[in-house]
């Protein structure tokens, strides 16, 4: 069987939605987050406009490189993480290179790893986007809280979706990133 298609020779490959969501995953690749490694990818008209992953910003040191999470080497509670934490989120980030290279985002969708905090919800809704597709909720440990930014996304009108890849769609993408991708599968004739 060829890497993509079925036993009847169809082609099978991701849905838009699951090939956005992805390119997210491959954004968090890039994270220097080392507790929670986070991508976004933000769509319109199924062209990527922009992505964005959550790290340190520019010039400062990256967790990742120091080998510590500088918040909990703080011993900073939840509570009071944001206000400690280095990274910018991925969804930040998103927005913030789109408007450096002056890409508008209106209308927009937004493919996420995890559901946007408060803060990053807020900013997307300014910022226009019409749509979230995330994959994992935000699970913090103040559920309430969790519940509220999800109350807040659909009251600023933003549809929310969530989406999880299901195991045929990681293994296509997994054999794919494994191996040579381009490699010739049918003869020269």
């Amino acid at each position: 069987m060829k890497i993509n298609q079925n036993l009847q020779g169809v082609a099978i490959r991701p849905s838009w939605d699951e090939y956005f969501m992805l390119l997210a995953k491959l954004a968090a690749t890039r994270s220097t987050c080392l507790s929670r490694p986070t991508g976004a990818v933000i769509v319109l008209e199924k062209q990527v406009l922009s992505t964005g992953y959550n790290g340190s910003m520019p010039g400062a040191p990256h967790c990742s490189d120091e080998g510590r999470c500088y918040r909990r080497s703080m011993k900073v509670f939840d509570e009071g993480k944001y206000d400690f934490c280095r990274s910018s989120h991925a969804e930040a980030n998103a927005i913030a290179q789109a408007a450096r290279n002056g890409i508008p985002i209106k209308g927009a969708t937004i493919y996420c790893t995890l559901l946007p905090c408060y803060t990053c919800t807020k900013l997307l809704a300014s910022a226009g986007i019409k749509k979230i597709v995330y994959e994992l909720g935000y699970d913090s440990l103040n559920k309430e809280r969790d519940a509220y930014w999800v109350n807040e996304i659909r009251q600023a009108g933003i549809e929310l979706q969530q989406l999880q890849l299901s195991e045929h769609i990681m293994n296509l993408a997994s054999r794919f990133i494994s191996q040579t991708t381009s490699k010739r599968l049918l003869r020269s004739e």
